[in-house]
């Protein structure tokens, strides 16, 4: 998959609330109320990204979640980053609770 170019990345961000680029990857940190809760969310993630076979960095601290996508086979942020962010983003918006 082609690596998207400066443009192209902060074109696609603005269609995804919250999320930047940071060192290279998108990135975009949750809070949750409860430990629990993100980590409940983080395994939800994992079977999407397991589905996708492209996985997230994921950073746990206490309540707050880090995702950080980037297709390093291509040596930078693709489109397939971008899905998995919109399906990401799409998880926690239906989530209950």
């Amino acid at each position: 998959m082609a690596k998207l170019d400066s443009d192209e990345i902060a074109e696609r961000l603005k269609t995804i609330p919250g999320w930047e680029l940071k060192e290279g990857t998108i990135t975009k940190l949750y809070r949750f109320k409860e430990f629990l809760d993100g980590i409940n969310f983080v395994s939800k993630v994992a079977q999407i990204a397991e589905a996708m076979d492209h996985h997230p960095d994921i950073a746990i601290n206490y309540t707050r979640v880090r995702f950080s996508c980037v297709t390093h086979s291509d040596g930078g942020v693709t489109e397939k980053d971008f899905k998995l962010a919109r399906d990401i983003e799409a998880a926690f918006n239906q989530r209950s609770g």
